[in-house]
This record gives structure tokens, sequence and C-alpha cells, in this order.
């Protein structure tokens, strides 16, 4: 069994290769991850490499690579490493990895939001909150849908206070900056009216139990 070595120089990792085995199996063998998004048919790039030295051992460029490289970018070693194949055994094959994207903390992403939301216009705004708002009383509804219907009963009136609440809202930011205290002052007399009439009911039972 013909092996040839094998080194990855991103990862710092060296090993041997077996004549006949695809790059991307050579990769993934001495446990350097990449990914094949096309499902190892070419049809992407996420698993391309850079042959850094020993590029002569490998098999010819395919169809693929062909489509996918430029000349400039196949002559500096560029290949897809689930079309490259390893033909001819001895010396040293030297490959350079395609460097990961980082994924971003949800810090990072909750800041790159807010950048963005601080840079948009006045209307884009208030489309954007809406749009949550739509989403958020959305997944409340599915949640609500997709419970026992004690859960599901309890929900629907949560759902209408929230509406009746919105509602509320909206009508008091449309009011005119005068009539706020009106509106505030309305809002009590109905609380006090309310509790009064609670107190009556209450008082009205006892004398019923006696």
């Amino acid at each position: 069994m013909k092996e040839t070595e094998i080194k990855f120089e991103r990862e710092n990792i060296s090993g041997l290769a077996v004549e006949g085995t695809y790059l991307i199996d050579a990769a993934r063998r001495i446990g350097i991850e990449v990914e094949a998004e096309c499902g190892r048919l070419g049809l992407c790039d996420t698993c391309a490499m850079t042959i850094t030295s020993g590029s002569d051992s490998l098999s010819a460029p395919t169809k693929a690579e062909i489509e996918k490289f430029s000349i400039t970018e196949l002559s500096s070693g560029a290949r897809l490493s689930c079309q490259a194949k390893i033909e001819k055994s001895g010396g040293e094959l030297v490959i350079m990895t395609k460097e990961k994207k980082k994924e971003p903390t949800p810090e990072e992403k909750s800041e790159d939001f807010r950048k963005e939301f601080e840079e948009m216009p006045l209307e884009k705004k208030i489309a954007s909150l809406v749009r949550l708002e739509v989403i958020a009383l959305g997944e409340t509804i599915n949640f609500v849908l997709n419970s026992p219907f004690k859960i599901f009963e309890k929900g629907m009136d949560v759902l209408a206070e929230f509406g009746l609440k919105m509602d509320e809202e909206a009508k008091k930011a449309s009011r005119p900056e005068e009539h706020q205290t009106d509106a505030k002052e309305e809002t009590n007399g109905k609380k006090a009216s309310k509790k009064k009439a609670t107190k009556k009911t209450v008082k009205a039972e006892k004398e019923e139990d006696k």
C-alpha cells in the first residue's frame, strides 16, 4: 500500500494518505473538518483548498474544478478537495485549507443589529419594530394553539388583554399632549368606580349570608 505524507499548514497537522484517496477524505481521517455543502458533487467551493507544494502528485483538475476556478486560481494551486485525488505516492503534499468564517456570538449579533437599527431612517425603524412585534405575536399564537385546552383558554384571555392594552396604548399615543391629563383622570375615575362597585357587591353578599 503506497502512502504519501500530507501536511495541512493552517492546522499544523501532518499525516499519511493512501494513494487513491481524495483530499477531503485524507483531511477528515486526521481530524480536520471540511465542509461540502453540495454533497461532494463539485457544485460549490466550500471544500476548496490550495496546494502549496506537491501538486504534481494529484489527479488533473476535473471539469467541475475548471468551471469553478479561473486559470489563475488553478495555476496558484486552487483545488476542490472532493475532486482532487492523490495519484502518485512519495514526496510531501502541503495544503492550505480554506479559512473558516467565525460565527458571531449572540452579543455580537445584538450589537450589529443595534448599530444597523440606529442607522435606519425613521420609517424603516417603525417597519422593523412592527415586523418584530408580528413575529412575537405569531410565536405566541402558535404556542397557544399547540397547548392543552386549559392553557389555550388562558392564552386567549392573555392575547385579548394584550390586544386591548395595545389598542389603549395606541390611543394614548395619538392624543394631543393637552388631553393626556384628562385621559389619565378618566382612567382613574373608571378604576375608582369599579372598586366601589366591587365593595358594594361584597357587602351585599355578606348581608345575604346573615
